[in-house]
């Protein structure tokens, strides 16, 4: 029997509930995980709150698409990314279904090693989050010389994605609440305040000009901000603004874009392996027990320490 989080109609985090379920053994092409530790991400809370429709037979819905454990047991040809899964590997999941679980049956297209060098909750919460950044990058192109400014720079996506743009030589200006400009400039970013004034702080800060803004918190601040200092709307870049992207004309990414899938997938060795190497750094923010989700959650959506959340079975 495993534990799992559902959602068993739509509302606000009341609505989770832990649930016991039996698990059949894993078919041709699957694995199944014991997790150690599972990520917490927006989307989850998005999906029981009916951000992406209310249809009854959805549910249960069963939440989490990260999370990081142990192979207990696989189906035939249960090869991964990386080559063949085994009992005993300590593995990655992303993008995975239903890991806010004590364990689950999960496609072996989305498991992949875990670094030795990483932990459990620093490996649970760093693909999601990363693989979007890392898209955020290269669909921006992004390179060396280029000056980016990142919105919501001190937020899961936005961390990851100034540590990503910084290895590839940018100079970047992150906008966040004066809370974490210590942080941003431990990461090497130059930190910004929101608010009032926010185009004019940007430019003193890059008095040559903004390269690329990529929007991670989806306010009309950061879009019109972005419009007003990047001329080349190519390079303009959102994971939440979708109508302002659809009426000015600028990329969203993510949601149900093939490419974004794509590009997320291929991203994942690579995000394991410059973690790692202690290249790009996670950062867990807090940790709560799997049968506290619901907490989490209203914790997520208020003001909290930077990093990631996570769920410990």
């Amino acid at each position: 029997m495993a534990k799992a989080v559902v959602a068993q109609q739509f509302g606000g985090p009341e609505v989770l509930t832990v649930i016991d379920e039996e698990l059949p053994a894993p078919g041709a092409g699957e694995v199944l995980i014991e997790f150690r530790a599972i990520g917490v991400n927006p989307i989850e809370y998005k999906q029981y709150g009916g951000l992406f429709g209310t249809d009854p037979a959805s549910l249960p819905l069963h939440l989490g698409s990260e999370g990081a454990g142990i192979v207990t047991a696989v189906g035939a040809d249960a090869v991964g990314p990386r080559g063949p899964i085994a009992v005993g590997d300590e593995v990655v999941v992303y993008r995975g279904a239903g890991t806010y679980a004590s364990a689950a049956i999960e496609p072996a297209g989305a498991v992949l090693p875990k670094p030795v060098e990483l932990g459990w909750e620093d490996a649970a919460g760093l693909l999601l989050t990363g693989a979007t950044a890392y898209d955020a990058l290269l669909r921006t192109a992004v390179h060396e010389g280029d000056t980016v400014v990142i919105h919501g720079a001190a937020g899961g996506v936005g961390f990851l994605a100034v540590q990503l743009a910084r290895l590839r030589g940018a100079t970047v200006i992150g906008t966040a609440r004066e809370q974490s400009h210590d942080f941003l400039r431990g990461l090497g970013a130059i930190p910004v305040a929101y608010g009032d004034g926010l185009a004019d702080r940007i430019r003193a800060a890059a008095p040559n000009g903004v390269d690329v803004a990529i929007d991670t918190v989806g306010t009309d601040e950061a879009v019109d901000v972005s419009l007003e200092l990047v001329a080349d709307r190519s390079r303009i870049v959102t994971i939440a603004a979708f109508a302002r992207a659809e009426a000015d004309g600028f990329r969203a990414i993510g949601g149900a874009d093939p490419d974004s899938a794509r590009i997320r997938d291929e991203a994942r060795g690579e995000l394991l392996d410059l973690a790692a190497a202690g290249s790009i750094h996670n950062v867990v923010a807090r940790t709560y027990p799997l049968a506290e989700a619901g907490r989490a959650h209203t914790d997520l959506k208020a003001a909290h320490p930077v990093g990631k959340f996570i769920l410990l079975p």
